[in-house]
């Protein structure tokens, strides 16, 4: 009585699956990983540092200007008023909001405030995610910074003399 060969049976089969999968799942990570490099590593963390200082100190001429933002997300458009010393400020301000794992998708927006202090800013594609939120002047002597996921609440409110 002569034996099928190898190739025949099941169970070699069987048991050269298991190596197979581990090897495609391989394959599949090394060019995910090649392909979609991690935006959060940062290539100069002395520069970090200091910016982080010069954002202290701005903070802190936010805190003494006494400012506030309040502000609604609907239909594609962040609506609202910024305000010092409780009186609304009529100069243009930034809004900021950065994506928190694609640089790509940040946005930098200009407001332009009414006479009463009101602003409206079209915000193009909104992804509902945990964004982070600066808030300056033109000048940069001051911010405001939070973090905000509309997808929870449409109110985006930040008051300087409140920590997040």
């Amino acid at each position: 009585m002569q034996q099928a060969p190898w190739y025949r049976h099941r169970w070699p089969w069987f048991i050269m699956l298991g190596p197979v999968a581990v090897m495609l799942a391989t394959l599949v990570t090394v060019l995910l990983a090649v392909r979609q490099p991690d935006a959060m590593v940062v290539d100069d963390y002395y520069k970090q540092g200091k910016a982080i200082n010069q954002d202290l100190r701005r903070d802190r001429m936010a805190s003494a200007l006494r400012l506030q933002f309040d502000a609604r997300y609907e239909g594609g458009r962040l609506a609202g008023r910024l305000s010092s010393f409780a009186r609304p400020m009529a100069a243009p301000f930034r809004l900021h909001l950065a994506h928190p794992t694609q640089p790509a998708k940040d946005l930098v927006l200009d407001a332009f405030p009414d006479g009463q202090g009101d602003f409206s800013v079209r915000i193009p594609d909104l992804e509902m995610t945990h964004w982070q939120v600066v808030i300056e002047d033109e000048g940069r002597q001051w911010r405001l910074a939070r973090s905000w996921s509309p997808a929870r609440d449409a109110r985006l409110a930040i008051d300087a003399d409140k920590a997040p």
